[in-house]
């Protein structure tokens, strides 16, 4: 099945972060990706999302304005599993 993607915009890169806007539509995924950096996610809107791993799928339900942080090296692909859209902004700590 062929997902549409969800679009980014990096808003910020300095020497201490990399900031990126991501928006998806309902459905959209960012295709498998491996973080280089630590980092959080601050939501935007709430939302439903499927995390494919390669230890398994799962889903996380997003909280608009409630952060959370993963570990560099973090492998995986998200998936927008909701019928509205939703985003969140990505703030990578080099």
């Amino acid at each position: 099945m062929t997902r549409p993607q969800a679009s980014s915009q990096e808003q910020i890169n300095n020497d201490q972060v990399i900031v990126t806007r991501w928006d998806f539509p309902p459905g959209a995924e960012t295709g498998w990706h491996r973080h280089a950096h630590d980092y959080v996610i601050v939501p935007i809107h709430d939302g439903v999302m499927l995390l494919e791993t390669s230890d398994g799928h799962r889903e996380v339900t997003l909280q608009a304005g409630v952060c959370y942080n993963r570990l560099e090296g973090t492998e995986h692909n998200v998936i927008n599993n909701s019928e509205t859209p939703f985003s969140f902004v990505e703030v990578e700590l080099k």
